[in-house]
């Protein structure tokens, strides 16, 4: 079976859980071997992993016939995709007219690889993209990921009569704490009503899906969402240290509750002074953070790491005792199985996917300011508890596997193509 997977992050240049999912999701089903899979995604930089899939960039996919020698296509282009490709495509997939879009000198057109204030324009060229790729490869599926390419993935059913799977990572309900945004709706609702069938990540999303976006619950299924085993996870150690550290890793923005965090440290902090508390991340809500961390006067126990990724996530999750994730409404979570993963005791809102499927965490209210600083403070205070809660945690996540969702979504891709 031949897969064609519509993405918008993918590793190691990623922005959120969005990424981390891809990644997780595409290289458990890497594992069943009569399943390919095409991966596309709207800016490459040659170091992504291919060695389980075919990654194409849609920024070297042209959309308009031009007449360039191979060595040029090479001298641009070569360190991300093989030329051959690049005329396989020219040849067999420009079918419309896209002059209207301005492309460089290979007819592509270039994408930011991040979440622009011209989004609905880059959506609309990632289409245009889609329809050049859908006429020139060879698929039995398509697999759209998030709101941003059901666009991309209605096209391409339109255009080979190949069924449509989406992939519901969150809705505009969970990112606006529901101040939704019209023509977001209106992308992913279409997207829903397209649709052969629907994933999302959670029962808590499934029933936004269902509730606000009106569609039959038949048509709508759960995969959790998993993590990656760590081949290096020895290497990550915990150095001991007279304070403890709390931490907060994520997008700072309304979604994920950071307003929380920074009041629940200074309930922490009213009672012990032997806490640090970070948050790690960036976000249109950082300066107003920075700005309440002071009003509040805990700035000299509180720090902003700035953005991580890769390796950095997870030596501050490491160095963590208590990890804690505060979010209004999170579709999943992946953040607590990664700190769970390396030892971090962890303390998620009810208002969480992840929460259906996690036993050895401490489950709140995100609102519940008092609760969270109790679990803080008990966690911090009393080592039986941390060393029950880490171990426990351990041997709980690396029990839930991205090979076990793959094979969720397999199963899913064979009911809707009709296979036994």
């Amino acid at each position: 079976m031949k897969a064609l997977m519509l993405g918008w992050e993918f590793p190691p240049h990623i922005l959120g859980g969005l990424g981390t999912a891809s990644f997780g999701l595409t290289r458990g089903m890497s594992l069943q071997p009569d399943l390919s899979i095409t991966f596309v995604i709207p800016k490459t930089y040659g170091d992504e992993d291919q060695s389980f899939l075919k990654i194409i960039g849609a920024c070297n996919v042209p959309i308009v016939w031009k007449d360039v020698n191979w060595d040029h296509v090479n001298s641009v282009i070569g360190s991300q995709m093989n030329p051959d490709e690049y005329y396989r495509l020219r040849d067999n997939g420009i079918r419309y007219d896209f002059r209207r879009i301005w492309t460089n000198e290979l007819g592509c057109v270039s994408f930011s690889g991040r979440y622009p204030d011209n989004l609905l324009e880059e959506i609309s060229n990632y289409e245009a993209v889609a329809s050049v790729i859908a006429h020139a490869t060879d698929f039995d599926i398509i697999h759209s990921h998030d709101w941003l390419t059901y666009p991309a993935g209605i096209f391409a059913k339109n255009i080979s009569g190949k069924p449509l799977v989406i992939h519901v990572h969150a809705t505009d309900f969970d990112r606006s704490r529901g101040n939704v945004n019209p023509d977001v709706y209106r992308i992913e609702k279409n997207g829903m009503d397209m649709a052969d069938h629907i994933i999302t990540v959670s029962n808590l999303t499934r029933q936004t899906v269902i509730e606000k976006y009106h569609q039959n619950p038949d048509k709508v299924t759960t995969v959790h969402n998993a993590v990656d085993p760590l081949p290096d996870i020895d290497s990550f150690v915990k150095h001991p240290r007279k304070d403890k550290v709390v931490t907060f890793l994520g997008r700072i923005t309304m979604q994920k509750g950071p307003e929380y965090f920074v009041e629940v440290a200074k309930r922490v902090l009213s009672k012990t002074k032997d806490v640090r508390f970070v948050m790690a991340g960036s976000g249109d809500m950082m300066n107003q953070m920075i700005h309440l961390v002071a009003k509040n006067g805990i700035a000299d126990r509180f720090h902003f790491t700035g953005f991580l990724k890769g390796r950095q996530v997870h030596e501050m999750l490491a160095e963590s005792d208590v990890y804690m994730m505060p979010s209004v409404s999170e579709p999943f979570g992946i953040s607590p199985l990664e700190a769970m993963q390396v030892g971090a005791p962890s303390i998620i809102s009810k208002q969480s996917g992840c929460a259906e499927i996690l036993t050895n965490a401490i489950k709140t209210d995100y609102w519940d300011i008092d609760a969270m600083a109790d679990a803080i403070y008990a966690i911090v205070k009393y080592p039986a508890m941390y060393k029950m809660l880490r171990e426990q945690g351990i041997a709980e996540v690396n029990n839930i596997k991205w090979e076990y969702a793959g094979q969720k979504v397999r199963d899913i891709y064979n009911r809707v193509l009709g296979v036994s």
